[in-house]
């Protein structure tokens, strides 16, 4: 399956965001895409840094989403979108996720909130795994990289591919904060033998790579700055080491190994 993300500088307009994400999905289709990942809360812009959470207008943030939905359906192409969402008094940092025919496919809740997380959000608690294009394919979001205990079910879910959404980024550029969660992502693959894919908003300098690393932790492809980033799932058959891995993991986490 041919993936792509795009990174983009996200902000409180949501029709400028919108405009930007469907030149995206063209842009993605046009390349063979099969499925297109958008960063945290890109439709919407992240609270506080990028919008204010108070004066969310969900009625447009819906209206903008059954856009990008039909023209999913239109280019044939599985689109997941980084938005909050309201449900039973609460609001969600979340993925939500349109298939290729635009019908909504799920989505993925955030569920390691801290500091603005907390004051603005609900923890979620879906699996946030999904089939597409042949994979099995799953989501988390910024935080959530921290902890590896939020990817042991996607391995046990034999997930192929996860993609990390962030909005991660500081008012000058932070090195060594960048290389501490790129090896958040390194680890992720290698523990959980999955390709990874990260996709960071670009509103201030970004602290999270946009990138894909393989199974092995090895960086097959990188996006500096904003525009699209195509990559093939990694299909290979595991070789001696990534075989090794999965049977130990299993057997540490309890799963059924043949």
């Amino acid at each position: 399956m041919r993936f792509a993300v795009y990174p983009f500088a996200s902000g409180a307009d949501v029709q400028k965001n919108l405009g930007v994400m469907l030149r995206a999905m063209e842009l993605a289709a046009a390349q063979g895409a099969q499925l297109l990942v958008f960063h945290e809360c890109a439709l919407c812009g992240y609270p506080p840094i990028e919008c204010d959470i108070n004066t969310t207008d969900f009625a447009q943030i819906e209206a903008a989403l059954q856009r990008i939905a039909q023209r999913a359906a239109r280019l044939h192409l599985c689109t997941a979108v980084g938005t909050v969402r309201s449900e039973a008094g609460k609001r969600y940092n979340s993925l939500v996720l349109l298939g290729a025919d635009g019908s909504r496919i799920g989505r993925y809740d955030k569920r390691a909130l801290w500091g603005w997380d907390e004051e603005s959000f609900a923890p979620g608690s879906l699996p946030g795994a999904f089939d597409i294009g042949g994979l099995r394919v799953g989501f988390r979001i910024c935080f959530d990289v921290r902890f590896p205990e939020l990817f042991q079910p996607l391995f046990a879910e034999g997930v192929d591919l996860c993609f990390v959404c962030f909005s991660d980024t500081s008012e000058a550029p932070d090195p060594e904060r960048m290389e501490i969660i790129r090896a958040h992502l390194r680890t992720r693959a290698v523990e959980n033998v999955m390709t990874m894919a990260s996709v960071n908003s670009l509103s201030r300098c970004p602290t999270a790579p946009t990138a894909v690393f393989d199974p092995d932790g090895r960086v097959r492809c990188e996006q500096i700055g904003e525009g699209l980033l195509v990559c093939d799932a990694d299909r290979t058959e595991p070789d001696f080491g990534r075989r090794g891995r999965r049977v130990n993991r299993a057997r540490l986490l309890g799963l059924y190994q043949s």
